[in-house]
This record gives C-alpha cells, structure tokens and sequence, in this order.
C-alpha cells in the first residue's frame, strides 16, 4: 500500500488557517491532493489536523482517496515535530512495515503529479531506502568567517560551469513504515535525492510567499491546463490569471 500523509494544522502565526487560504482560486491544500488524487498509485490520501474548518473544507472536495486524521492538540503545536504527527497516526492506523509512506507538504503546492510518480518509480527500483526532494540552486554561499563555501571567488565560474549545490525544497519525503518507526524520522538509511525544477524551491511560510508563489503556480502549472480562468473561480475572490 502506498499512503500520501499531508499535515496540516489549524494554528499558524505567520498566515492564519494558511492551509485553506484560498491560492489560485483553491484551498491551498487542494492542490497537493488533486494532484496525489490524480497518481493512480497512491492508495490513501491522509489529512491529518486538529482543525474542523479544515476537515469540513477538505470533505468537501469529495476525493474519494480522502482521510481524515485527528490529531491530538499536542502534536498539533508550534513546537511539535512534523514526526511526532506522523508517529501518531501510523500507532493508530493498520499499515503494514513494507507500506510505503509518503510525506507530503501543503506549503508546496507547485508539486505536480509527474513529480510524485517519477520519484516513486524511483524509490521502488530498490536502491534507496528513502527520498528527498531537491532542487539545483546555483547561488553563491559563504561563511561567517569571510571564506566561500562553494566557490573560488578568484576564479568565479559562470552558470553554465558551475553544477551548484543541491538544495531540500521540502515538498516530500518516501519511506516505508518500517524505517521511520525504527529511526523515528521521516529519512533513513541511504538517502536517495530527486530533483524538481528550480521554481518549486519555494515554500508558503510568510505572507510575502504567497505572491510569489501564486505567480510561479500560474506561469509553471496553471498555463498549461485547458480553461484556466473557469476552473478556479470555487472558492474566495476571482483571480486575475497571469500567464
């Protein structure tokens, strides 16, 4: 069995109800189910939240892959661990250890369903026991001490030249049951990196992302469904398209 994991909790400082703000005329949680919904290999879909506003917004998209988790007040917190959570749910739930546990982020929500289905076709050649998702960042860093860490400023190589460091998007993580019980983390073992494209190394965290991140869903993922403009008109105000 292959479970998608999606917590989203009502409680957050930055963007309140952040989670089914609307995003492109959606929930921002909707687009991340749409496109698990759409991966026929994707067994369960599972919303794990302390909140009843978003286990009524959820519900009503009536995907039928759809779960709904309570999670507890306690690891519902701003201090709790995205693990915690997940720990919670598999004690509870009947999954078996080879079950393949995907961890997916509601703050990424230009994650395409193609990216889902290579990185588990990926995982399931066996030569991983988790995965990443990265992107392929080509800036500069340096030190506190002064000294570069990934580049030899007397030589600085141009962008063609330079392959850049890889960088953890955090739009999701594949697993199995069995190693994130035993390593209670969401990566273990040989860690296996799948690369997106550099636009989704973005994540919702502050009011400013939403902009930014609205754009790129438009540009990179709204443009290329057929008519646009009438689907995302559900929920909130009307979004001027901008392609």
């Amino acid at each position: 069995m292959v479970i998608a994991f999606i917590p989203v909790r009502g409680g957050s400082k930055s963007i309140p109800l952040k989670n089914i703000k609307p995003f492109c005329g959606k929930p921002l949680v909707y687009w991340n189910i749409e496109a698990l919904h759409n991966f026929s290999k994707i067994d369960e879909i599972i919303i794990a939240t302390d909140s009843d506003e978003i286990k009524k917004t959820v519900s009503d998209f009536q995907f039928s892959k759809v779960k709904i988790f309570n999670r507890s007040a306690e690891n519902a917190t701003d201090t709790a661990s995205t693990e915690s959570v997940m720990l919670e749910y598999i004690s509870q739930s009947d999954l078996k250890p080879e079950d393949i546990f995907i961890l997916v982020q509601a703050t990424s929500p230009l994650t395409e369903t193609k990216y889902f289905e290579e990185a588990l076709d990926m995982y399931m050649q066996g030569h991983f026991d988790s995965i990443l998702t990265c992107v392929r960042n080509y800036r500069f860093f340096w030190n506190d001490d002064g000294t570069p860490k990934n580049y030899d400023y007397r030589n600085r190589p141009r962008r063609q030249d330079f392959n850049g460091n890889l960088l953890e998007n955090g739009a999701f993580y594949i697993n199995t049951v069995r190693n994130i019980l035993k390593d209670e983390n969401r990566l273990s073992g040989k860690i296996g990196l799948y690369e997106m494209p550099e636009y989704t190394a973005f994540e919702i965290d502050e009011p400013d992302d939403w902009a930014i991140l609205e754009n790129l869903m438009y540009k990179y993922v709204l443009s290329k469904q057929p008519k646009t403009e009438m689907r995302y008109k559900n929920y909130g105000k009307n979004v001027n398209m901008r392609f």
